[in-house]
Order: structure tokens, then C-alpha cells, then sequence
């Protein structure tokens, strides 16, 4: 990508021509050598200038702006810096292998083992605790601010850390990212900040550690490491290091490096066309890499704005539409879905951590609301307008972790939040009413203005977890159709209260498992198992869904065609042909509630209450209803009921049990469970029932007496489907050709029908198998007309039925194909 043109002798044109350091032939004032020494002069002075008013405008992005130091909550988290950089500064002791004595970095076996992977953070935390002492002296209100002995000591730390270990003469060891992401983003952070107080001699000796472990050929080919967020992180790396060393050709080469990143992609990491976002191949990560990328992306488009090298790239605005199209479905009312950041879910408490509180889905979100704002600021004006609307309602909404109470939320994010927060001009806007299909990572979201939920699959092409560097060692059923939801005044805390490390790895919410025990870590190092299966997904008119996933268990030859109906108070939720033969029992999960330390939410059967003793196992037979006070209600719709066993009980654990590098520190938490045993080795067994999140008992008891709502039109291994009279809609999943009620389908497909008050019906279609190369659907229906139909229609045929055939739907990667008709 080449800069856009700008005028004769502009800097721009300059530093372009010449990559900022040399006149080019034929630009001289001919005849004189002074004017020729005059133009070098004032071109070089410009080039210093436009350094130096990227230097500060990364300082303005370290800091922030526009807060005032002695006001809250500004004033305590200044505080807070200055006493850690304090310690920071007491503590460091330069040695041989070390610049605290708590994180030796001396590897006395250097190789890319787990143990070498600690040492290498070990280097990369101390390359952060310098940021942090940086941070304070530069920061006013710190206590520190301006201090010339922790200047000092930031210098010569930086100083001890090239020596010792990051410099061009040294080996890489442990993990990649440390060398190449993590420390070269710390050191130029530093050098930016102390920048005035350092020798040229110092700094270029800093660049050229960089330039060793991060070299222009880290961004040659888009492949490997080098692909979505870390390809982002790399540029930022060169960018800085061409700021902070004078070359424009490094901030040319880091800008046009971003480019890969724009365009979407159709297989492996990046953003997809339906908002999916993948990295390491086949993991949703949204909330883990999506985030680093929209945090990196926002701070380098701010930075580069109205420079020489402003990000003028056509596809950049394919990344603006991710706001809306991937961020925005994953994060309900100031939480970030946790079926989309992977292991970071395992984190938690870490040993390391200053302030020994827990990251958690709420404080994942907080920085990326921060960095929807930051990254507005090079969007459309209406775009920004409405995505502050939209980050005001979640800042409103959160009531159980507000990211303006988050102490270890930046300050420049705070400050961000804050400004928006207080201004009486952007009125907050309410949850959406959407249902999302992510078809290209095996995810859908269903928002109400009341409640949200999303579900979480695997299928030959999305792992069911990873697992890597010691982290998320029990996530193996993540995939195996795990069923979260919040409500819009309750549940907020359900997977933010110390879940991962309590809750039994077997009984997640909406999950079918086989108890079939599995070693931490299943899979190995990056092992990421996948199923062999393919039927994963499903359609959507926008409002309403259905999903579908054939499931075939982790390490296990249990199999389960598991489908959801998303309506507007409830899901529906459907398992047939399960079937297993691993010598253990197999198990649905109706749901699993988090109660906190000391909850005792009542459960009701059938209108029952039930013991609330610890402990305490119920298992009813001819259950129609239950219900849990202050958090949903349950139905089962089968002619004479479902057999429904429950269990309240305390469980104990730590995050170091699901992360090597995480607290060691025990917690308790209650939970209440229900679900449906399909006992040993089932054959063709089968559940049904509707969840109803926040749903009184006296609404359930009524949904569950009123055998007019809901018809259960099959529940087979072949097919699944459902018709709702009162809202119009039919959902049906063909696992296989065949006719379900008045719908025909020639080809395994999933298919809604929503007849509307309006006098119009809209059929949807999609092929989650990705294999259906035509396609015949027959709806018993007299329909008078057509209004619109998707381009794979190849004839629509209208009559006493509705007859319409597709075309090849196996290229169209799981999208939605709708047609729109006037039913007579």
C-alpha cells in the first residue's frame, strides 16, 4: 500500500521517496550544494518533527487525557501505580539471569519446553514492570511523578535487560511470543515514555535488539504466527521501533503489513463474513485475539491518523464493520460471552496479579468496550454514534462488574469509559432483539430486550478446546453444546463467580456427555481435538433461529443430534439417536446454576418444593415443570413427562487446577444442577425441554399445562423439528432427506418458517453440512406470490405448495438462504 499523493516537497512525498534518510537524485536545487544542504536541513528537521509527534501521540495513547488526577476514579488508580511502581523499584536487584529476584529469566536448558516458556515470560515481565515504573513517573498524582531516582532505575533496568538478555547477540528461547510481541512492546513503550532522558546510543542499541528478535521478515508471509492478532502485534512492534529509531521504513513496512489483516477470510485465522473470528486455526476467539486485534488496530489507526503514514487501506472499513458484525453479538450487558475466549476462560486469579482479583467475562469486556471507542474515532460519524450508544448501555446495564469499579482496568480505558459515561448527550441504547448464526466457528447468539444466550458446538472444522501453555485443562465438553444465558437483572455472575475452577467439567449447561473419565489436558499441547462430524450450524430470519449440531463426544463413541429452537421467551431444546458404547453412563444437562457462596435458591418440581440440604439428590419420574427461584423456569413437553434428577451441592477448586500458571488459592461454590441420565450406553435415546431464563414459577406452570403451544413435529437420529402456532413458526433440522409435518426437504438442510401477522412468510435455509449441491424444498402451504428470494434460488413454484430449489448451497460456508412469499 502506497501513501496517498499530497503535494511537491510535502513531508509526505519526502519521507516516502526517500524512507527518511536521503534526498533522491533530481531533487536538489541544481547549481548551488548550500541549497541542496539547506533542502537535506529542513527536510531531515521535518522528518524529526513528524517522529516526535508520533512520540507523543503514543505517549497521549500509554496515558490518556482529559482526566483530572484527583478525581476518582483516577485518583485511587494513580495512587495504586505509584505504589506498586514503588515496589518495584525497591525490590529490583540487577543479577546475572535476573532483574527481580522473584522472576529469573536464567533458562539453564534454553529450548521451546514448557519450562523455558516460564523463563521467557519471566523476561517479559520484567520488561512490563519497567512500563509500569515508567508509567508512574510520567503520570501525574502518583506519588513518583517526575522522581529522578525511579527514572534512574527504569534506565537501568532497560540497560540490564540488554545487556543480559534481549540484545542482537542473543539466542531466542521458551515461547516465540515473548521475543517478538510481548517484550518489544513493553521496551519501545518505555522508550517512549523516558525518550528525553535517554542517549542516542542507549536507543539505538534498544532498536537493534528489536530489529534481531523481531525482523522485517516476521511480516514477509501471512502464515504461521503471523496472522490475525499477532500479525497486528508484529506491526506494532515495527511501527514503534521505527518511531522510537527514526525509520520510515519500518513504519511503512508495519503499516502495510496490516492489509492481510482487512479482507475476510474463508478458512483459518481472521475475521469471516458472518462475524466469526478464528485463531490458531480452528478456535472461536473473539474475546481473547479479536480483542488484542481491535485494541491493536484502534491504537495504530489513532496513532498513524493524519501522518505520512495514516492507514488509508480500502479494506480497513471491513474491519470497522467487525464492531457490529463480531464484537457486538458476544457481549451482553457489559459481559464477554465466555464461549469465545477460549483459555482465557481458565485465567482467573494468577499468582503475579497485584490487586488478587479474578479476570473474569465482565472485565474481558471492559477493554474492548474501551477500544469500540477508540477505534470509532476513524469511523463514520453515525457509525460512532452508534456504537457509543451502544457501549453506554452496557456500561449502564452491568450491575455485577461495572468496568468503571474494575481498579485493574487502564486508566486510559477508564478515562475513556468515564468521558462517555458523563456525557448527558449519548443516551444509552437497549439490548438488541437479534438471533446471530456464526456458522464459520460454530456459535449462535439469541438476544431478548430481557435475557441473552449463545451456544457453544465442534464439528470437523472448530475444536471442542484448546489446550496450551498449562492453560484451560478441563474445557474438553466446551464444544459438546454448552447452553449459556444471562438475564438482563440476574446471572450476570454465573460464569464470572469462581465457575471454571468449582463447577463439575461433566455437567456444563446444555451439554449431552459421556462420564467417560479424561486426563487434564486431553488432547496435549495445541492438540485441539476435533470431531469427524460436519452437521454443525444453522438458520436464522434474524429475529428468531435454529441451530443444530451432530455431536460426537470428546475421545468417546457417544453421538447425539442436539437441536435449539430460539424464540422470543424461551428456547427449545431437542436430542435425539444418542447413543454411546463407552461403558459409561451418558448424560444431558439441563442446566447448572452457579449460587455463589452461600446461595439457596428454591427448586420446585412440579410445582414441589424441593429439599434445600447440601448434597441433597432428587430424581423424579413424570417431571413436567421445575423451576428455580430468581433464575428460569424448565419444561418438559414429552407425554407424560421427563424423569429429572437434581443436586445441590458445594464444590471446591482452585484456578491453578485448570492453569499451571494461576492460584493456588481453594474456593466454594454451590450449585444446583439438573439433568436427564440417559444411563449406560444408551441406544437411541433421546430429551426434550424448553428453557425459560428468568421465567416466574406461576409462567412456566402455565407454559407447561397449555398442550396448544408447542407441537413436537419429530425428534429422531433423521430429523428434528418443532412448530409454535402462536408465533408462527416452524424449525426443522433434516439430518437426512425426508418430510417433517407439511416441509419436504430433499437434502440434509436446517430450515425456519415464520409466518407473520403482516400476512407474508419467510423460509429460511441453510446447509451446515456444507455438502448439499441442490436442493429441493416443499412447503404444504398454498402460497399466492413471491416477494424476494435469495440468488440461490433457481425456481420457485407456487400452488396448493410451495416448491422452491436451490442451487449449490455446499460453497455458501453455512449461510442463511431466504425466500420471502404471500401465503393465500
Amino acid at each position: 500500500m502506497t501513501p496517498p499523493p499530497s503535494p511537491p516537497w510535502s513531508r509526505r512525498t519526502f519521507l516516502a521517496a526517500t524512507g527518511g534518510t536521503a534526498l533522491a537524485v533530481g531533487l536538489t536545487e541544481p547549481g548551488t550544494a548550500a541549497a541542496t544542504a539547506r533542502t537535506q536541513a529542513s527536510a531531515a528537521a521535518q522528518a524529526d518533527d513528524e517522529f516526535a509527534a508520533l512520540r507523543a501521540k503514543w505517549r497521549t495513547l500509554i496515558l490518556g487525557e482529559g482526566f483530572s488526577p484527583t478525581a476518582e476514579p483516577f485518583r485511587s488508580k494513580l495512587a495504586t501505580l505509584g505504589t506498586q511502581a514503588a515496589g518495584f523499584q525497591a525490590t529490583m536487584a540487577p543479577a546475572v539471569g535476573s532483574l527481580w529476584p522473584d522472576i529469573s529469566y536464567a533458562d539453564p536448558s534454553p529450548d521451546t519446553d514448557q519450562e523455558s516458556y516460564g523463563y521467557s515470560a519471566r523476561m517479559n515481565d520484567s520488561f512490563t514492570r519497567l512500563n509500569t515504573m515508567a508509567q508512574a513517573y510520567a503520570q501525574p498524582g502518583t506519588g513518583l511523578t517526575g522522581d529522578p531516582a525511579l527514572k534512574d532505575a527504569v534506565i537501568a533496568g532497560l540497560d540490564h535487560l540488554y545487556s543480559d538478555v534481549y540484545n542482537e547477540n542473543k539466542a531466542r528461547f521458551g515461547n516465540w511470543w515473548n521475543f517478538q510481541i510481548g517484550s518489544p512492546q513493553a521496551l519501545m513503550d518505555t522508550v517512549v515514555l523516558l525518550y528525553d532522558h535517554l542517549s542516542a546510543e542507549q536507543t539505538a542499541a534498544y532498536c537493534r535488539a528489536v530489529d534481531k528478535f523481531l525482523p522485517d521478515s516476521t511480516v514477509a508471509q501471512y502464515t504461521g504466527t503471523s496472522t490475525g492478532a499477532n500479525r497486528v502485534d508484529l506491526c506494532r512492534g515495527l511501527i514503534l521501533r521505527g518511531v522510537v529509531g527514526g525509520s520510515a521504513a519500518k513504519i511503512q513496512l508495519g503499516r502495510d503489513a496490516l492489509s492481510p489483516v482487512f479482507p475476510y477470510v474463508t478458512t483459518g485465522d481472521g475475521f469471516y463474513a458472518d462475524g466469526s473470528f478464528i485463531q490458531h486455526t480452528d478456535v472461536p476467539y473473539i474475546g481473547g485475539y479479536g480483542a488484542v486485534l481491535h485494541d491493536g488496530l484502534g491504537r495504530l489507526f489513532a496513532l498513524l491518523r493524519d501522518s505520512t503514514w495514516q492507514v488509508n487501506d480500502p479494506g480497513s472499513q471491513l474491519f470497522l464493520d467487525t464492531v457490529e458484525k463480531a464484537i457486538a453479538p458476544f457481549i451482553y450487558n457489559g459481559l464477554m460471552m465466555d464461549n469465545v475466549s477460549s483459555r482465557g476462560i481458565s485465567r482467573g486469579l494468577t499468582v503475579s496479579d497485584p490487586f488478587q482479583l479474578p479476570q473474569d467475562d465482565h472485565t474481558r469486556a471492559h477493554s474492548v468496550m474501551a477500544s469500540v471507542l477508540l477505534v470509532g474515532q476513524g469511523a463514520s460519524p453515525e457509525e460512532q454514534a452508534r456504537w457509543k450508544t451502544m457501549v453506554k448501555g452496557w456500561l449502564q446495564r452491568d450491575y455485577y462488574g461495572p468496568a468503571l469499579k474494575n481498579p485493574k482496568l487502564s486508566l486510559v480505558n477508564t478515562a475513556r469509559l468515564q468521558a462517555l459515561f458523563d456525557d448527558d448527550t449519548v443516551k444509552a441504547s437497549p439490548e438488541p432483539t437479534e438471533h446471530r448464526v456464526f456458522s464459520n466457528m460454530d456459535r449462535a447468539t439469541h438476544r431478548r430486550r430481557d435475557w441473552g444466550a449463545s451456544v457453544s458446538m465442534a464439528s470437523k472444522r472448530i475444536a471442542h478446546y484448546e489446550f496450551g501453555n498449562g492453560e484451560h485443562a478441563r474445557g474438553y465438553h466446551t464444544g459438546s453444546g454448552w447452553l449459556s444465558w444471562w438475564g438482563d437483572d440476574h446471572g450476570l455472575e454465573q460464569y464470572s463467580d469462581t465457575f471454571w475452577p468449582t463447577v463439575d467439567p461433566y455437567r456444563l449447561p446444555g451439554i449431552t456427555v459421556s462420564k467417560k473419565p479424561l486426563p487434564d489436558g486431553f488432547g496435549g499441547n495445541w492438540g485441539n481435538p476435533k470431531p469427524d462430524t460436519t452437521w454443525v450450524g444453522g438458520t436464522t430470519d434474524g429475529e428468531f433461529g435454529v441451530t443444530g449440531q451432530h455431536l460426537r463426544g470428546v475421545d468417546s463413541t457417544m453421538t447425539a443430534k442436539k437441536s435449539w429452537f430460539w424464540l422470543d421467551d424461551s428456547i427449545v431444546c431437542l436430542g435425539a439417536g444418542i447413543t454411546s458404547a463407552d461403558g459409561t453412563a451418558v448424560e444431558t444437562v439441563i442446566d447448572n446454576r452457579n449460587l455463589g457462596v452461600s446461595g439457596t435458591a428454591r427448586l420446585s418440581l412440579n410445582g414441589i418444593p424441593q429439599p434445600g440440604t447440601q448434597g441433597g439428590q432428587t430424581t423424579r419420574p413424570h417431571t413436567k415443570w421445575a423451576h428455580i427461584a430468581g433464575h428460569a423456569g424448565y419444561v418438559f413437553p414429552e407425554s407424560g413427562g421427563s424423569r429429572v434428577s437434581a443436586l445441590r451441592e458445594e464444590r471446591t477448586g482452585a484456578w491453578r487446577d485448570i492453569n499451571t500458571g494461576s492460584s493456588p488459592t481453594s474456593f466454594t461454590r454451590r450449585y444446583l444442577t439438573l439433568w436427564q441420565d440417559h444411563g449406560t450406553d444408551p441406544q437411541d435415546a433421546s430429551y426434550a425441554y424448553i428453557l425459560m431464563p428468568g421465567a416466574s414459577e406461576l409462567r412456566t406452570a402455565a407454559r407447561a399445562i397449555d398442550p396448544l403451544w408447542l407441537q413436537i413435529l419429530a425428534n429422531t437420529a433423521e430429523q428434528s423439528g418443532i412448530r409454535v402456532p402462536s408465533l408462527g413458526f416452524t424449525g426443522i433440522n433434516f439430518w437426512e432427506a425426508g418430510t417433517v409435518g407439511k416441509v419436504t426437504a430433499s437434502a440434509p438442510v436446517s430450515v425456519q418458517i415464520r409466518e407473520r401477522r403482516d400476512g407474508t412468510a419467510t423460509i429460511s435455509v441453510a446447509d451446515p453440512s456444507r455438502t448439499v449441491t441442490g436442493l429441493t424444498l416443499t412447503w404444504k402451504r398454498p402460497v399466492k406470490s413471491v416477494f424476494s428470494k435469495a440468488t440461490s434460488v433457481t425456481d420457485v413454484r407456487t400452488s396448493s405448495s410451495l416448491t422452491i430449489t436451490f442451487g449449490d448451497l455446499s460453497g455458501s460456508y453455512g449461510t442463511t438462504h431466504r425466500v420471502k412469499v404471500r401465503p393465500a
